[in-house]
């Protein structure tokens, strides 16, 4: 039986190399029988946490009311959660953690969401695949404190320009992840 999947990017280039390993692995794990719903936070209205611990206080995951809180109920629904990213300056581009931090509010809310799967896809400028544990560490801690398992990441280095994930198998490495799902 197929899985629901929640796929968060977080890269502004719609043609960018994070993108097509995104849509690699959604193709993958819909043609394995999953139900796929992808936010493209970079092209959403989220800002970052307010610390104002007022979370489902108005009914909705966070008082401050943007794209968040369409994201929050789905991510409460699904099974599992892929985080798909580049590397900005050695860690997480702000489009995407801001949907990270405020993952908080479900925490503060009470909401039960232990127990589900997640996995990465995470790519990067340079060779040296350290570089992407500024993204890989944040996002595997946040999992462990959430009580998620990690069932898998897909980390490439070397690739700047668009279209640079050809040069590799980044894009067969992300429809293979769809498998451990």
């Amino acid at each position: 039986m197929g899985k629901k999947i929640v796929v968060i990017t977080g890269s502004p280039r719609k043609n960018g190399n994070s993108f097509a390993m995104t849509d690699a692995f959604v193709q993958a794990a819909r043609a394995r029988g999953h139900t796929v719903t992808r936010f493209d936070a970079a092209m959403m209205k989220i800002g970052g946490c307010h610390a104002c611990e007022t979370c489902y206080k108005t009914g909705k995951a966070c008082s401050f009311d943007d794209d968040f809180n369409t994201i929050a109920p789905a991510v409460l629904e699904a099974d599992a959660v892929v985080f798909t990213t580049p590397v900005y300056w050695y860690s997480i581009p702000a489009q995407i953690k801001g949907v990270i931090d405020r993952l908080y509010s479900l925490v503060v809310g009470g909401k039960d969401f232990a127990g589900k799967e997640c996995a990465m896809i995470v790519c990067c400028e340079e060779d040296d695949m350290s570089v992407m544990d500024g993204v890989r560490i944040p996002i595997e801690r946040s999992a462990a404190l959430m009580k998620w398992t990690v069932v898998g990441e897909v980390l490439v280095p070397g690739v700047l320009e668009a279209g640079a994930i050809a040069r590799t198998d980044g894009c067969a490495q992300a429809a293979e992840l769809a498998e451990k799902f």
